[in-house]
């Protein structure tokens, strides 16, 4: 990979990772629920799941899709019916009383597991490994994993953050509330380029 090449897949990473999108919404509101030390399994989850996830569309993964589109059209069907559970799931969070520990944020495996019925991860995966490798080499593969694996840790670390600091000024019930509807109709809304392509 030449250094151009390797500089475009460095910003088409970074783009793509720090726009708001499910995992990024899920971990801001996960901040803001239950702190940031609590979502580092969610964080790490979802930087590794989409690595993992990099280097099977790599492998050929891509090939099965074009194979039996079928699984496209299941794969969208699991992506809404899966990403509005979450969002309900956001939208009721109730509020945590003083002294109180309710629900629990994401686990590593959940967060893992939910990248491939994430529709921005696919749409981020898929064109990585296209556009920015001349061949399927492990080694070209590895690449544009590794270049993902580092700018997507510190991206879902800043959504995470930015979720506790907002927590601050989330301690009445209501604005908590009014937080997390929002929170679930912006992943409803990242729901869009699935249902309208």
């Amino acid at each position: 990979m030449t250094l151009d090449n390797l500089l475009a897949l460095a910003a088409f990473a970074l783009v793509s990772s720090i726009t708001p999108g499910p995992n990024n919404l899920m971990l801001m509101a996960s901040g803001a629920n239950f702190g940031f030390r609590r979502t580092v399994p969610h964080m790490l989850g979802v930087g590794l799941g989409f690595v993992l996830m990099i280097v099977l569309v790599g492998a050929g993964l891509v090939q099965v899709f074009e194979a039996y589109p079928v699984v496209n059209t299941v794969l969208k069907i699991a992506s809404i019916v899966y990403l509005t559970y979450l969002a309900w799931k956001i939208a009721n969070a109730a509020p945590i009383k003083p002294g109180e520990s309710i629900g629990t944020p994401m686990t590593f495996l959940q967060a893992a597991a939910f990248q491939w019925v994430n529709p921005k991860a696919w749409a981020m995966a898929v064109p990585a490994v296209t556009a920015y490798t001349s061949d399927t080499t492990l080694t070209a593969i590895a690449m544009v994993a590794v270049v993902f694996g580092t700018i997507n840790l510190p991206s879902v670390s800043l959504w995470t953050v930015m979720g506790q600091q907002m927590a601050r000024i989330l301690t009445n019930p209501t604005r908590l509330s009014v937080f997390n509807w929002t929170m679930a109709a912006l992943l409803i809304a990242s729901l869009y380029p699935v249902l309208f392509p």
